[in-house]
C-alpha cells in the first residue's frame, strides 16, 4: 500500500472516532428513560430473540468443527501420483 494512502486512511479513521466521540458525550442530548421503561413482554421477546440466536448457533459451530477437522484430515494424507504417457 502506498505511504499516501495509508496516511489518509489513518487520518480519516481519526476524525472518525473523534467525531463520533464528540457526539457521544454531549450532556442531555439522548433520554434513556423511555428505552429502559420497558414492560416484562418486552424483555421476554429479547430474551426469547436471544435464545433463538444461541439455539441456531450451536449446531453451525458443530457443523464448521467437522468441516475443518475433514478437510485438515484430507489435506495430511499423502497421495500417490499416476502419470501415464502415451505415444
Amino acid at each position: 500500500m502506498k505511504p499516501i494512502v495509508t496516511i489518509v486512511t489513518a487520518v480519516t479513521l481519526l476524525l472518525v472516532s473523534l467525531i463520533s466521540a464528540i457526539a457521544s458525550a454531549a450532556p442531555g442530548e439522548i433520554d434513556t428513560s423511555l428505552t429502559f421503561n420497558s414492560g416484562i413482554l418486552v424483555l421476554a421477546f429479547a430474551g426469547f430473540l436471544a435464545l433463538v440466536v444461541v439455539v441456531q448457533a450451536v449446531p453451525a459451530v458443530i457443523t464448521l468443527y467437522s468441516m475443518i477437522k475433514a478437510a485438515a484430515s484430507e489435506s495430511s494424507k499423502a497421495k500417490e501420483a499416476i502419470s501415464t504417457v502415451h505415444k
